[in-house]
């Protein structure tokens, strides 16, 4: 096991932070408090980040990473940030939904949610192979232009996809844009463009028409399903079939979100430094304008 997954050691942090609470200087202290009080949020945010929910200071941050051994604020951050992650999460085995099922009613329902959709996330992924996981990058990257399309319950998934994969796709465009149909913005697409559609029993007419017009206009065409022939008149250069079993009426959705996160891992890691600058600048904006809420700072701890 990698040592800066082990979670015994955010909890001897966390002790040596409490420990030495009363010895610290006012502004270390505070920091301390900080970090104590949400290992979590430190884990994931950076030093600017916890600086301004603080009002402590960057600096007071590396001053405490400093007086706990660490050369660098990252080096000090990474056990807490380590800590969320779920590298080893299979290795820990499923006897907790076991443990679960013998909890009454609810507990016998989420076991079996729970495991319907690792199953369903697992099959999903399984047939996402690198060999074509690959060949739908090369797709998407040489196209002029690529739009991501679907309708209902669908449309989150597609919503999700363009929000993030613009960093790494500037042309990739979400139709429909308004309230009208995926034709209506798809009246120029051409041979040089991608088409991804993503759509689930029962298939939408909306998404079906899309697909049939990139089609004949000589678009390289994706499907995420789950099915790989979902209509007549159909064609598709690349298909991405996913599981969508699901214990309510619905179809679920759990598996075509993993899918859609590693495709987005390759595209983000396809665009290199031109999407890391990208993704830094939107953050930058979001920032600067005030675009993310943030609560009153914290109370000064006095020495």
């Amino acid at each position: 096991m990698d040592p800066h997954l082990d979670p015994k050691k955010t909890a001897r942090l966390l002790q040596r932070l409490r420990e030495q609470m009363d010895e610290l200087p006012p502004k270390l202290k505070a920091a301390a408090k900080y970090v104590i009080d949400n290992p979590g949020d430190f884990g994931l945010d950076t030093v600017r980040t916890s600086a301004r929910k603080t009002g402590i200071g960057a600096n007071g941050f590396v001053r405490l990473a400093n007086h706990l051994g660490y050369d660098t604020f990252e080096a000090f951050r990474a056990p807490f940030r380590a800590a969320l992650t779920t590298t080893h999460e299979a290795d820990l085995g499923q006897d907790w939904l076991d443990r679960m099922q013998d909890e009454g009613p609810a507990g016998k329902l989420q076991a079996a949610a729970a495991r319907n959709q690792l199953n369903i996330t697992s099959r999903s992924l399984r047939l996402m192979t690198a060999e074509r996981t690959q060949a739908i990058v090369d797709t998407l990257t040489a196209a002029r232009r690529s739009y991501v399309t679907a309708t209902r319950s669908s449309y989150a998934l597609a919503y999700y996809f363009h929000y993030v994969g613009r960093m790494a796709l500037p042309g990739l465009e979400l139709v429909p844009r308004d309230m009208g149909a995926a034709l209506d913005d798809l009246l120029d697409i051409g041979p040089e463009d991608c088409l991804i559609a993503l759509t689930f029993a029962p298939y939408s007419a909306g998404t079906i028409q899309a697909l049939r017009l990139a089609g004949a206009r000589g678009a390289s065409v994706i499907l995420i399903s789950d099915s790989e022939v979902i209509a007549p008149g159909i064609r598709t250069d690349h298909v991405l079939a996913v599981a969508a079993n699901s214990l309510h009426p619905f179809g679920a959705i759990g598996g075509a979100m993993a899918v859609l996160e590693c495709l987005l891992t390759h595209l983000i890691d396809a665009g290199g430094d031109d999407a890391l600058r990208r993704i830094e600048a939107y953050d930058a904006l979001r920032q600067d304008t005030g675009a993310y809420w943030s609560g009153p700072r914290l109370p000064r701890i006095r020495s």
